[in-house]
Formats: structure tokens, C-alpha cells, sequence
């Protein structure tokens, strides 16, 4: 391994890549920890310290996982790359129900090129949106407690609206340059540049996590019980979940299901062509990790509307309890049931099977026992619908177990999360993503990969 390793960085090529992208992901880091100038510094401090927020500040902790930053710390990359994130997935769903869109789509690179621009402006649209939102109701909240004296208005003893307008505008400047690192890292460096920058969010909060499981670790049985102990059982329970899902994530992500397709013979003089066996590929997880993300969002939303609506009557306070408590059958549930819905949903609009047998078609392929047309896109879609319910299963079991243990043990929910649920899903799907490409240029200079054995 270390052989393979030190073969990376003879090649000029690839090492220049690999330091750029490490070099881009530093310059990330620093500005994660820039803080708005407006920002009383101690203030924040203690706010944090306090870990208060209710339903709010547990949004912005779950959605910090996937925006790679940290939205309680209120930086100029407050808003992370979660807006970029939402504008691609708007012109995806709009891509296979709008037919402009749909065309153009189909017109390859250069209609590639002209989404592109239109999901930039998208972002910027929405990064304006959210940091109005952010800034009037979570930097101005509480009376302007978290404001530096300096920013705040004679007449309002709040933050002046001029002051307002920089903030707004710096978080989405802040955005926008981390959507031009991740392409810079696409061209230049190596691997994904979107899913590198929330990966490097996910490892940075990872020792923090760490610390804080090790803080309340006494090295002695004390029992599996939720008064918040970590013993010997509860940290054997966890470094098994961490190993565990590392293995399903690599097995359901190299996980296909080949479907035996056998191209037609075609005589040419006295030749012929054709008539060879290949398969067809279907990956069991095919919509990753979106679903997950959906699923958790929307899941956040009920419970903060319930709370509010708590001081109105009673029965609201019972909804936002039951959504609220991560470990309660109720949430489960619909936790699950969510994540099965968005597997189905996502994978209906990135996968269409007629479009997938008439290609098999033009190429004058097709699946044994089956007529080209509209027989095979009914087989295809029988097979996608029985793999995207394995795939459902196991992204629902990655983001329930780590809740459960989390109740049963008292085991901190971010702990939990991070060394063995959603934020490690990500890390090793995008880790794993990222190897595959390094073994791609390895294997292009006759080199083994770091996958092979």
C-alpha cells in the first residue's frame, strides 16, 4: 500500500492535482472559520456554550452536515454550498417534466454548459433569499444579542439595515466562491469539488464528535443504559456501527444488478459482427444519498412548525414532542417511510427505462426473452423497482439505527450521526468516489490501482 502510495505522487500529473485540491480545501477551511464582521465574537461564544435553539438550532446542526459549513457559527461561508446544491436539484426535477429544459438536456456539452449558467443564477437568487432569512431571524433574533454594539441602530437597537445589506452580501459572495472552488477542483484538481467541500465539513467535525464521546468515557463496564456514561459496552457498540457501515456503504455502492444482454449479428461480406454477450448495469442505490437529505430536511420543518403553534394548544406541543425526539417510534416511522418515498421519487427521474430500451434498440442490443420496445422497458422497470426497495432498506437502516442507539445509550445524536450514520455515508461514498478516480489515472499508466488486490 505504501508503494501504491508513493507511485501517486511520482506522477507530475496527478500529484499536481492532488495539491491543488488540497490546496483549494485549505482555503475553504480558513474562510469556515471568517466570522461576519457584525458578529460579537463573546456573545456567539456563549450562545453556542449554551447549546440552545430548540428545533431551529437542530436544523441548522443537521443541515451543517450536508451545506459543508457550520450555520450556528455565523461565517461568511454560512450558507455553504447547500443553495448551489438546491438550484442543481431544481433543474434536475425540471429537466424530466419541462420539455425546453428536457431538450436541452439532450444537446450534449453545450446545453450541459447553458444549465449550467442558469443554476448559477438560480444559486444566487437563493443564496440572497436564505441570507435575508438568516440574518433577520436568526443573526437579529434574540434582540440583536449576537450583534457587535458597534453595528447596532440608534433607532431599532438592532443591526442597522446598511449593515444588513454587507451581511446578506458577503454570505452570498461567500457561496458563490465556494461554488467556483468546487469547479475548480472539477477542471483542475481531482475528484468532485462540490462533494470534496462537504466531505471536508464532515471530517472537520468529526474530532470535535470524537471529543466529546471521549470526554464522558469511563474505561469500565458501566451497562447499556441512556444516563450518558460512555463504558466499554457503549464504545464497542459504536466502533462496531462505524465498521459496519463502512462495509454496507462499500457494498451497496459497488452493489449492481447485471442484466445478460446480446447484441444482434450483422453480416458484413463474409463477415460477422455482433452476437456478443455483454450485461447491463443497474446500481442498487441509484438515487445515493439524496434521499436521506429530503427525508431529514422535511422531517425538521413539522416539528419547528409545531412548536410555534404549542403556545396556541396543547395537542401541537404533543405533535413537536413526538417529531422532536429522534429515538420515538413516530419519528422512526416516518423517517423511514420518507426515505423509501424519495429512493422511488428520485429514481423515477434519474433512470427512464423506455428512453434505456430504445437505446438498447438503436444499438441493435437486447435482453434474452425479451422483445425490444415495450416488453423490455416494462422488464427494466420491474428489475429497478425491486433493487431501489433493497437500496430504500438500506438507507433507511443507516439513518435509523444511529437514532436509536443514540436514545437508548445517551449517547450524543451528532456522535452518533457522524461515526456511524448519514455523515459517514457521505464520507465514504465521496472518499470511495474519489480512490476510484485516482485509480483510473494509475491504471491508464499501467500502474495497479489502490483497489486492487
Amino acid at each position: 500500500m505504501w508503494e501504491r502510495l508513493r507511485v501517486i505522487f511520482t506522477i507530475p500529473e496527478l500529484r499536481q492535482k492532488i495539491l491543488l485540491t488540497l490546496l483549494l480545501l485549505a482555503i475553504y477551511r480558513i474562510g469556515w472559520k471568517i466570522p461576519l464582521p457584525v458578529i460579537d465574537s463573546a456573545a456567539l461564544k456563549a450562545s453556542m456554550q449554551e447549546g440552545g435553539g430548540g428545533g431551529l438550532g437542530r436544523l441548522f446542526e443537521y443541515a451543517a452536515v450536508f451545506s459543508a459549513s457550520q450555520l450556528r457559527q455565523i461565517t461568511i461561508f454560512g450558507l455553504g454550498i447547500m443553495p448551489y446544491i438546491s438550484a442543481s436539484i431544481i433543474f434536475q426535477l425540471l429537466g424530466s417534466v419541462w420539455k425546453p429544459l428536457e431538450d436541452l438536456q439532450k444537446e450534449g456539452e453545450a446545453g450541459r454548459k447553458k444549465i449550467n449558467e442558469y443554476t448559477r443564477y438560480a444559486t444566487v437568487a437563493l443564496c440572497i433569499l436564505q441570507s435575508i432569512a438568516y440574518v433577520r431571524f436568526y443573526v437579529m433574533g434574540d434582540d440583536g444579542a449576537l450583534i457587535h454594539p458597534s453595528f447596532l441602530s440608534a433607532s431599532t437597537q438592532n443591526l442597522a439595515l446598511i449593515w444588513q445589506i454587507a451581511a446578506v452580501l458577503m454570505m452570498t459572495c461567500g457561496t458563490v466562491f465556494l461554488m467556483w472552488l468546487g469547479e475548480q477542483i472539477d477542471e483542475f484538481g481531482i475528484g468532485n469539488g462540490i462533494s470534496l467541500l462537504i466531505m471536508a465539513g464532515i471530517l472537520a467535525q468529526m474530532p470535535g464528535a470524537g471529543w466529546n464521546l471521549l470526554r464522558n468515557f469511563r474505561p469500565e463496564l458501566v451497562g447499556l443504559s441512556s444516563s450518558g456514561e460512555v463504558g466499554v459496552e457503549t464504545l464497542v457498540i459504536l466502533i462496531a456501527s462505524f465498521i459496519a457501515v463502512i462495509m454496507g456503504v462499500v457494498f451497496i455502492t459497488l452493489g449492481q444488478r447485471r442484466i445478460p444482454t446480446q447484441s444482434a449479428k450483422h453480416v458484413r461480406g463474409r463477415r460477422v459482427y455482433g452476437g456478443t454477450k455483454q450485461y447491463l448495469p443497474l446500481r442498487i442505490n441509484q438515487a445515493g444519498v439524496m434521499p436521506i437529505i429530503f427525508a431529514g430536511s422535511l422531517l425538521m420543518f413539522p416539528q419547528i412548525v409545531f412548536s410555534w403553534l404549542g403556545k396556541l394548544h396543547p395537542i401541537f406541543g404533543t405533535f413537536s414532542q413526538a417529531l422532536g425526539n429522534q429515538s420515538s417510534v413516530v419519528y422512526n416511522v416516518l423517517y423511514i417511510a420518507m426515505i423509501y418515498f424519495f429512493c422511488f421519487f428520485w429514481t423515477a427521474i434519474v433512470f427512464n427505462p423506455k428512453d434505456m430500451s430504445d437505446n438498447l434498440k438503436t444499438m441493435g442490443t437486447f435482453i434474452p426473452g425479451y422483445r425490444p420496445g415495450k416488453r423490455t422497458a416494462d422488464y427494466l422497470e420491474q428489475v429497478m423497482v425491486r433493487i431501489t426497495y433493497v437500496g430504500a432498506g438500506f438507507l433507511s437502516l443507516v439513518a435509523v439505527i444511529p437514532s436509536i442507539i443514540a436514545g437508548a445509550l445517551g449517547v450524543n445524536p451528532i456522535v452518533a450521526s457522524f461515526y456511524g450514520g448519514t455523515g459517514l455515508l457521505i464520507a465514504v461514498s465521496v472518499a470511495f468516489d474519489l480512490v476510484q478516480k485516482i485509480d483510473s489515472h494509475l491504471v491508464m499508466r499501467n500502474y495497479p490501482g489502490l483497489l486492487e488486490s
